[in-house]
């Protein structure tokens, strides 16, 4: 998963021609170390349908203002630089919840294909 480091980078990457999954997590995040030993599976999975990166919000404050990121982690869809759907809960997101999440998106920016 690409580590984005700069607001630009962000936003270039977002512009791409699959859909972005932003996945904004923290190093101190008891519920972000509990979705990495499952999210490679899932990046495998969704590979060729589904680009994903990693924002540390730490990093990018500014950014993750902008884009009301308050829960972490949380999941944000972006299609040619527009968001699509987002995946923010208070609770701690298991696998199966976000694969749902995921397939989702992928209904959602097919349907905007059209």
């Amino acid at each position: 998963m690409q580590q984005i480091k700069e607001d630009a980078q962000f936003r270039s990457v977002i512009n791409g021609a699959l859909p972005v999954v932003a996945v904004f997590k923290t190093t101190w995040c008891k519920d972000c170390h509990y979705i990495e030993p499952f999210m490679p599976d899932l990046i495998k999975q969704y590979e060729g349908k589904l680009d994903f990166v990693h924002v540390d919000r730490d990093d990018l404050p500014d950014l993750c203002s902008e884009l009301n990121i308050l829960g972490i982690p949380s999941f944000i869809v972006f299609r040619q630089g527009q968001e699509i759907t987002r995946f923010v809960s208070k609770l701690r997101k298991n696998r199966e919840e976000i694969e749902e999440f995921l397939d989702r998106s992928l209904q959602v920016a097919e349907a905007l294909g059209k």
